[in-house]
């Protein structure tokens, strides 16, 4: 199993530009399954998750290249349906919950669809309910086999329908619209996610001739249409990276300069950033993080202590809730992290307590940060990446450290970021992959 050697203490300086988001990639990656043309993707992340998914597609029968860096182009027009009744859908499948968004445009082509049980990150219970209870409404009959952990979908009276989400599930979402845009009839979803690659989802959509209206609201209505052709897309920036970068530069005391953001689709990311202290400048499309030796966690208005917490877009993101906890470990002041959405996300804090961190755990879902103020820097240690974004929280934390730590089972690190190490070896860290 790789590991990532970190010798920290080195202040970064330069510039990096975030990859495609990860998250985006998921969602319109299955969306060239709906039409039999070409469809090309461009800024798409290089990353594992990603690449499992499009080898996945490719075994399925969509024909898949890569004319330069970053860019796929996908033609799904002999795909074999028996294809996922296999256990090679299965095993592999299973180990990527975004491949629950290949069901919506199975549907909508062919009438039918197969789900395993989610895969990803073991970051608390992911439910399928929103899915399964979505298309039910629109008149697709399921069948659960407990013995192989898979839904068969049945959706030969695919209809659209008036649907009323319980939560505002961004693959809920997106696996609706992708079912609801060749249904015969409208479709209206309600108390759907908005998040800004759910946006582009939509656009993308539409300019494969779909007719998706309320875009970048919580009402979406949907008219079927009978066919949909080929289409070019761009990938917006990472926004979890992007946020990633900034926390790294606090903790470093590094300047750096974040290039080609897409500010406009970052919403509050950078003004939870300040509330922490950090400062940060916004030029055109990217953002300036200048050295701050301290920097000051702010209050609320009445004085009482800070609460800093994830919500439905355009709330915080709960993919940043990590990387904002350790940041506030070298902060001066106090913080309330609540992280309301998955109740393991929270259980990486007992290293950064091992580095010497002043964090006390309340719950499965609330932790109390003490900052350090930089008076006491973290101590390097050997650690063990639970998912995604506590992986790149503890390389923070260990970048910021001094002494040498080890952080193993980085491949749930590679999952979801792209080359991390030579990226950020190139701005002065000291990161060896062992």
């Amino acid at each position: 199993m790789n590991a990532f050697e970190i010798r920290g203490g080195h202040k970064l300086s330069g510039s990096i530009t975030p990859q495609g988001a990860k998250n985006e990639a998921l969602q319109v990656l299955c969306a060239a399954l709906l039409t039999d043309e070409q469809v090309t993707l461009t800024n798409v992340p290089d990353i594992i998750d990603v690449n499992t998914l499009i080898e996945l597609m490719e075994d399925m029968g969509v024909k898949v290249s890569r004319p330069a860096a970053n860019t796929v182009t996908l033609k799904a027009d002999a795909i074999g349906p028996d294809y996922f009744t296999t256990p090679q859908f299965k095993k592999k499948s299973g180990k990527l919950r975004g491949t629950v968004m290949l069901a919506g445009p199975l549907l909508a082509r062919f009438q039918k669809a197969y789900i395993p049980q989610p895969g990803g990150d073991k970051i608390g219970r992911r439910r399928l309910d929103t899915h399964i209870l979505g298309f039910e409404r629109m008149g697709v009959a399921f069948d659960y086999d407990a013995e192989n952990q898979m839904f068969s979908l049945d959706g030969s009276n695919l209809h659209g329908a008036n649907i009323l989400m319980e939560e505002p599930s961004v693959t809920g979402t997106a696996n609706l619209l992708m079912a609801a845009v060749c249904a015969e009839g409208v479709t209206t979803i309600y108390n759907a996610a908005c998040e800004p690659y759910v946006q582009q989802l939509c656009k993308m959509l539409n300019s494969m001739g779909a007719k998706i209206t309320g875009i970048s609201s919580n009402l979406l209505t949907i008219e079927g249409v009978k066919k949909l052709h080929g289409c070019e897309h761009r990938l917006l920036a990472d926004m979890i990276e992007v946020g990633s970068f900034i926390g790294l530069a606090a903790m470093t005391e590094s300047e750096l300069l974040i290039k080609n953001v897409d500010i406009a689709h970052l919403g509050i990311i950078p003004d939870v950033f300040r509330r922490l202290g950090i400062e940060l400048t916004v030029n055109g499309n990217d953002i300036l993080v200048p050295a701050q030796e301290h920097y000051r966690i702010h209050k609320f208005i009445d004085g009482s202590i800070l609460t800093v917490y994830d919500h439905p877009w355009p709330g915080f993101t709960p993919d940043l809730i990590s990387i904002m906890l350790v940041v506030a470990t070298q902060a001066k002041g106090t913080v309330l992290v609540h992280q309301k959405m998955f109740e393991s996300r929270l259980f990486f804090v007992d290293k950064l307590i091992e580095m010497g961190a002043q964090i006390v755990l309340c719950d499965p879902h609330r932790a109390v940060v003490i900052g350090l103020d930089k008076q006491q820097p973290l101590r390097g240690i050997n650690m063990v990446s639970p998912d995604i974004r506590a992986g790149v929280a503890l390389l923070i934390a260990a970048l910021s450290a001094t002494g040498k730590s080890t952080i193993q089972n980085i491949h749930q690190i590679d999952r979801g970021y792209e080359r991390i190490d030579e990226r950020l070896n190139a701005l002065g860290a000291d990161i060896k992959r062992v």
